[in-house]
């Protein structure tokens, strides 16, 4: 069975930490990470759009998304 509920229930693979532990990262704050820019112009241009942010979780996907669609001071409800 394959319990998809978090990937901290499951360990990763050898090729997995090795494949970890040799990324080239950046400090995504600053939009450095080669990684996460890369990631955003794919999805630009799979979703012809005109820019693509990451964000680390759901949570913070569905605020955005609905902040993007309310006037300040408004409520969505």
């Amino acid at each position: 069975m394959i319990d998809l509920r978090s990937d901290t229930l499951t360990l990763p693979t050898e090729e997995m930490r090795k494949v970890i532990a040799d990324a080239i990262v950046g400090d995504d704050c600053y939009g450095e990470d080669g990684s996460v820019v890369e990631l955003e112009e794919y999805c630009k241009q799979l979703f012809c759009v005109e820019d693509a942010l990451f964000v680390p979780t759901g949570t913070m996907a569905n605020q955005l998304a609905i902040k993007s669609q309310v006037t300040e001071g408004g409520m969505y409800v």
